[in-house]
């Protein structure tokens, strides 16, 4: 998995691609956990570039749900490709983390 950032305004843009699985999500989840130390608390997940995501993957997304939260912020993913999506309505992913069409419609969302 890459992760490449940016920031827009106060929330911090992370651009994911490549798979997103046991063996990638520690990277991931020390990166949200950073961001959150750090007080950078609104988080969006570009996920145009994720093929894949495990159960394993979708635990960091919810512990980093939850960090954020705690923090005083909130973490949001968008752009999610088909196969994607369907493991985020079959888990019921889609219920817990808010999830956008695209990238400025969650910037504009999370305002």
């Amino acid at each position: 998995m890459t992760i490449t950032e940016e920031t827009h305004d106060r929330t911090h843009v992370l651009l994911l691609s490549g798979r997103l699985d046991g063996t990638t999500c520690d990277s991931l989840g020390a990166r949200i956990e950073a961001l959150a130390a750090a007080g950078r608390t609104q988080v969006l997940l570009d996920c145009g570039g994720v093929t894949y995501v495990s159960s394993a993957g979708l635990r960091v997304l919810i512990v980093g749900a939850k960090r954020t939260k705690a923090a005083g912020g909130s973490l949001s993913c968008c752009q999610l490709q088909p196969m994607v999506r369907q493991v985020f309505d079959l888990s019921g992913f889609g219920a817990i983390l808010p999830v956008h069409a695209d990238r400025a419609s969650a910037l504009k969302a999370l305002g």
